[in-house]
């Protein structure tokens, strides 16, 4: 793996301006022209650095779904990533200081998607690739559940020996990730009826009175010893100080470790009641991720990466993380995944969310070293 990492520190500066490039190019999920033209900035990115042009997935309210694949080899390996992100356009600055690079969806996950590119053309450039094909599987709508590429992946990952998730590594210690909890999202929409808050109060029925008590009863499904949690993390009721609110709304994230649980929080908030006479409620959501958990061949895999990190000089674990991603899907069909193989740094949905740019090559080379399918360190 030398003649790899040296290949990728050569160009290491060709590699920092991709990324740059990719992040420049904003890509909130839910504005499908700018995801777009990030896409857009991804296809020329593979064109110039690997030959390869892209089959598109064509989508109406997202951002068009992409595939390359380079190679023709019966030994079939899926590189997973996603180009949108959590932030508005404009909302996050670009800036390099003290040895990070900072941006909207820097960490999360456009520099793995860069280092993805350069892995495979290092092996390229080194004819490492014989008897090999690589497809990659870029995204559109990872941050929002990926309701639109959830099957498109699935399809596209079967007959893969291997799957390799290009998220940002674990913050802090650069580890990779074996399992992930399932996610889900619901809304509630709560209905009440409005009156004057000061003449007659009591014609009114509080939408904001029966979120409190729903809120307190959804809290109160977390459960920590089974590895389960559930957040609401948005909540609106009323639109006037001295009216009875008749309107409201919650938004409502879960995670589990199992089916067993996801069944069960499906359940208890599909099977929601109203605590107050006369309200009505609506609920809409499930659990769109299933979890990811480590089989033996997974384990096998991060074996793989372990040896190939020692290699290169430094070392990685396997680590079991609370957030989903596209891997999920991947390991629900039984195919070896290991996740968390993009870049190290910190900040994930956060103002700070930055890479650290140091680690880029190794990081990239690690990638390269699982692309090649082996680990006796003559490259």
């Amino acid at each position: 793996m030398k003649n790899i990492l040296a290949y990728l520190e050569q160009h290491s500066d060709v590699i920092l301006s991709d990324i740059l490039a990719l992040v420049e190019a904003e890509s909130p999920s839910m504005n499908k022209a700018a995801v777009d033209r990030c896409g857009e900035v991804l296809q020329r990115l593979f064109a110039e650095r690997l030959g390869i042009e892209a089959e598109m997935d064509v989508q109406e309210e997202y951002g068009n779904h992409l595939k390359f694949v380079l190679g023709s080899g019966n030994e079939k390996t899926v590189v997973l990533g996603h180009f949108d992100t959590v932030w508005d356009e404009g909302e996050l600055p670009v800036r390099r200081e003290d040895g990070r690079l900072y941006g909207p969806g820097v960490l999360d996950m456009k520099a793995g998607l860069v280092q993805a590119i350069w892995a495979a053309r290092a092996l390229q450039e080194h004819h490492l690739l014989a008897g090999k094909r690589i497809v990659f599987l870029c995204g559109s709508d990872e941050e929002v559940g990926s309701p639109s590429s959830s099957a498109w992946l699935s399809q596209h990952a079967l007959g893969a020996t291997q799957v390799l998730v290009a998220e940002p590594a674990v913050a802090g210690s650069g580890d990779l990730k074996v399992a992930r909890k399932g996610t889900g999202q619901y809304q509630l929409s709560i209905t009440g009826l409005a009156a004057h808050a000061g003449n007659n109060p009591e014609e009114g029925i509080s939408a904001v009175q029966e979120m409190a008590h729903q809120v307190l009863f959804l809290h109160g499904l977390n459960a920590p010893e089974r590895g389960t949690t559930v957040n609401v993390g948005i909540a609106h009721g009323g639109n006037r100080v001295n009216v009875v609110a008749d309107k409201a709304v919650l938004g409502i994230d879960t995670r589990v470790t199992s089916e067993e649980e996801a069944e069960r929080i499906h359940a208890e908030i599909t099977g929601l009641q109203p605590r107050l006479p006369g309200i009505k409620l609506a609920i809409s959501g499930e659990q769109s991720r299933p979890p990811m958990r480590q089989t033996t061949a997974s384990q096998v895999l991060m074996q793989r990466a372990k040896s190939v990190a020692q290699q290169l000089g430094f070392e990685v674990e396997g680590r079991a993380v609370g957030g989903g991603s596209d891997g999920n899907f991947t390991a629900a069909l039984g195919i070896p995944t290991l996740d968390g193989l993009g870049a190290t740094g910190a900040g994930i949905h956060a103002r700070h969310e930055h890479i650290l740019i140091a680690d880029i090559p190794a990081r990239t080379a690690l990638m390269a070293g699982l692309m090649r399918g082996d680990s006796d360190g003559t490259e």
